[in-house]
């Protein structure tokens, strides 16, 4: 399984959320780049990079971070947030980014996701963020009618090859990850390269995803408050289960 340590960005910073709501902000670094090196020097080999703005805006206000983090670093960086149009999946392939993640308008627009994918491939993944069995939308300000469930089985018969499913009600607690959810989701589709996010905690976490067969893990606040080593988390998750 591969380790993904997740730089959120905001004003050009390293930030992170609790539970999505952007008045639980918490500066972790004022030099991404720097942070992502790091994270390099740890072992990590992939990168999660979200645009916190772009989420709620639409728009790519963080590139040249993104730009800066990519030049700095042979990190395998997949990033989301924002990403709604094919010129700005586009333009972040230029510059380096590995794989975009598309959130809001996978779920909203699925004739651009079916472009995307035709057009893009693997290097296209989609985000899906769950509150409640529902996915979320718009940085997690909004929640949908469409079932998580029902959005994989979509995505799975359009072609996706990668998923990065976020329980929300996990995420920034450091209370542990929802591996119930996980195990039924790789069950089910086995087609689909998935990504745990929310709420990976302890090397015990990351042991129990890697046992599932998962693609990947994201660790995020745990890194920053020192719950976990980068180190160890890499070498972990690559154990046989």
């Amino acid at each position: 399984m591969h380790i993904f340590p997740a730089i959120d960005l905001f004003e050009g910073k390293a930030v992170r959320l609790v539970r999505g709501d952007y008045a639980r902000m918490t500066v972790y670094s004022e030099n991404p780049p720097a942070l992502a090196e790091a994270f390099e020097r740890a072992g990590a080999e992939h990168l999660h990079l979200v645009d916190l703005e772009g989420a709620k805006s639409g728009d790519t206000p963080n590139f040249n971070t993104v730009s800066s983090i990519l030049a700095a670093t042979k990190l395998k960086a997949e990033l989301g947030g924002g990403v709604r149009s094919e010129e700005a999946i586009e333009r972040y392939l230029d510059v380096g980014v590995w794989r975009v993640i598309l959130g809001t308008a996978a779920l909203c627009d699925p004739a651009f996701l079916e472009r995307a994918v035709r057009r893009f491939g693997a290097r296209v993944a989609v985000g899906v963020d769950v509150r409640d069995g529902f996915v979320a939308t718009h940085g997690w300000l909004e929640t949908s009618s469409v079932r998580c469930e029902e959005f994989l089985a979509r995505l799975a018969g359009l072609g996706v090859q990668g998923v990065i499913c976020t329980d929300i009600s996990k995420d920034g607690l450091l209370a542990g990850t929802n591996l119930a959810l996980y195990d039924r989701l790789a069950s089910r589709f086995p087609q689909l390269a998935l990504v745990a996010s929310g709420g990976v905690t302890t090397l015990s976490d990351v042991r129990a995803l890697t046992g599932l067969g998962l693609y990947g893990a994201i660790l995020g606040k745990a890194l920053y408050e020192k719950k976990i080593d980068l180190a160890a988390a890499v070498a972990a998750a690559k154990e046989r289960a």
